[in-house]
């Protein structure tokens, strides 16, 4: 388990999502199980439902036969929808640790990590046909420009669509060492690692649709919680952690407030943290990947 993905701040998320012998719970992202294999100690005749697209990690809940728990091949964006049809229209808790697993950023075939060098992937659902390659050599130069800057914040994201252009132009672009050639002459002294990683992140975002998949899972959570149910949400970059904390504290995700006759917000749920909880100093000594993790907490109204 903890090979294939170390949990991250598993206690906080335990204690967040109050968990009862009896509840009913939600995994949203299994990765390796160590965050369900926690929830299904605490369980007696509750249930668990873990999700994950990856089929990695699919291969990986075989090894879980706890009767508590049920595992659900598919993006969570569709998670209420699956729930429906195991005869559950709500439940007590709901756990999503958004972003990349340890796993997937290790095999070096899955194209995730710049360490690397293998095919542009960054399929998260190996049966996409959207892979970084595509984004690389098939998206328009503008398109291209958005994405970096949108998704990756990069500074020189016009400099950088263009120079992708170019290459592109005489040939493809296949590899992660193809792409790091176009890149590392435009990153600034010393901080080619941290270019590579925005542009990295910008693309995979953009391959996984992951900002409107998390917007989509965030308005079926407020839905399919009972009252007094918890939703815990671990993110680890600044644009996850924005639209988290604005639909948390407002119901949208533009973080506009809107109140109703008598002055309170108009939300559905109620923000348990306000700010989000990061890990100890203990946790960083052993897992360096937890350190851009923020946690935040909310609770149905």
């Amino acid at each position: 388990m903890n090979i294939y993905h170390t949990p991250v701040m598993l206690n906080e998320c335990l204690e967040g999502l109050k968990i009862t012998s009896s509840g009913t719970f939600v995994d949203l992202t299994f990765g390796g199980g160590g965050h369900s294999g926690a929830i299904l100690e605490r369980l007696d005749t509750g249930k668990l439902f873990a999700f994950d697209q990856d089929p990695d990690a699919a291969e990986n809940a075989k090894s879980f036969v706890d009767k508590s728990f049920n595992f659900i091949p598919s993006n969570f964006q569709y998670f209420k929808r699956y729930l429906k049809l195991h005869g559950f229209e709500t439940v007590d808790g709901i756990l999503a640790d958004l972003g990349v697993s340890s796993h997937q950023i290790d095999t070096p075939h899955r194209g995730f990590s710049t360490r690397f060098d293998a095919e542009l992937d960054m399929r998260m659902d190996k049966t996409s046909p959207k892979t970084a390659k595509t984004v690389v050599n098939e998206y328009s130069q503008s398109e291209l420009q958005q994405i970096l800057s949108q998704y990756g914040e990069v500074r020189n994201a016009r400099q950088l669509s263009e120079a992708i252009a170019r290459a592109r132009s005489s040939s493809s672009i296949n590899t992660i060492e193809d792409l790091k050639s176009i890149l590392n002459p435009l990153a600034r002294r010393n901080q080619e690692f941290k270019y590579q990683a925005q542009v990295f992140q910008a693309i995979r975002i953009e391959v996984n649709n992951e900002l409107e998949v998390l917007k989509e899972m965030l308005v079926q959570a407020a839905e399919a919680l009972n009252v007094g149910g918890r939703l815990v949400v671990i993110s680890y970059h600044s644009l996850e952690d924005r639209l988290v904390k604005n639909f948390f504290n407002t119901g949208n995700f533009k973080g506009e407030q809107e109140k109703d006759l008598y002055g309170n917000v108009i939300r559905p749920l109620q923000p348990i943290t306000k700010k989000p909880l990061v890990p100890h100093e203990e946790e960083l000594q052993f897992n360096k990947r937890s350190r851009s993790a923020k946690l935040r907490i909310a609770e149905k109204l």
